[in-house]
Parts: C-alpha cells; sequence; structure tokens
C-alpha cells in the first residue's frame, strides 16, 4: 500500500507518524511512505524584494526543518519512504501528490480544532477529506 503523511512538522504530524510506524499493518509490510511538506508561498512582494535565489533557500531550509526529524526518525523503522518539500497551497499540493504518487491512503494529523475554530480559518485536513476521492486517516 502507498501512503502518504502530509507533515507540517507539528506535534500532530508526530503522532501520525508515530501511528503508522505502531501500525505498519497499513502498509502490508512491504508499503511505501511518501512524506510531503507543503510550504506555503511568500507574497510577491516580499519575493521581488529578496529575490528568487533567497525564497527557494528559506524554502528548503524550512523543509528541511520539518523533514530532516522526520527522516531521521523513520531510518530507525523498517519502513520504505521518501520525502519531498513543496511550495504552494496545502490542500491543491497534496491532492496533486496523492494522485502523481499513486496513493491509497492519505495520513495526516489533524490540529483539533472544533467546530468554531474550522469555521473561522478553515481545516487543510477537512478541505483534504472533503476534495480528495482516496481513504483519509486523520491522527489527533
Amino acid at each position: 500500500m502507498k501512503v502518504l503523511l502530509a507533515a507540517d512538522g507539528s506535534k500532530y504530524t508526530k503522532k501520525a507518524l508515530a501511528f503508522l510506524v505502531n501500525h505498519e499493518s497499513l502498509m502490508n509490510g512491504t508499503g511505501d511512505l511518501f512524506v510531503l511538506n507543503v510550504q506555503l508561498p511568500v507574497p510577491g512582494r516580499v519575493k521581488s524584494l529578496l529575490g528568487s535565489a533567497e525564497v527557494t533557500a528559506y524554502h528548503r531550509e524550512e523543509g528541511d526543518k520539518v523533514l530532516n526529524p522526520i527522516k531521521k526518525f523513520l531510518d530507525k523503522h523498517a519502513l520504505n519512504y521518501h520525502c519531498a518539500s513543496v511550495v504552494g497551497h496545502p490542500v491543491e499540493e497534496i491532492l496533486k501528490a496523492a494522485a502523481k504518487e499513486k496513493s491509497h491512503l492519505i495520513v495526516m494529523g489533524t490540529h483539533g480544532h472544533g467546530l468554531f475554530g474550522r469555521a473561522l480559518m478553515g481545516s487543510i485536513a477537512q478541505r483534504v477529506v472533503t476534495d480528495c476521492d482516496l481513504p483519509v486517516l486523520l491522527v489527533k
């Protein structure tokens, strides 16, 4: 089974990762884990002030801050995995990556905001569930 883990570096990502490692049967022992980090784009004015090279370096550093600890953790376990960090809107990038990777399942941590919190700021997890044709496992 191919599993996409959407990783933002929060404690909820760590919980989702721990869940996957403790439930290796989800991946049938021979599955493949794709860990995706999505960085939000910087505003156009900031990019024009700093330059493309600086913005690209910033996104790479921020992606590495999220993915390097995950890689270190996964290296200690017997899971096939690969990682990527992309820049864009989280929901769109998660769905695009799931299709490209031919994922069977999307796993993501959820911040557990209540109804009021979701109404105010929206929920990436909720939008992925709504917009995706694949099964989505939310870990709280």
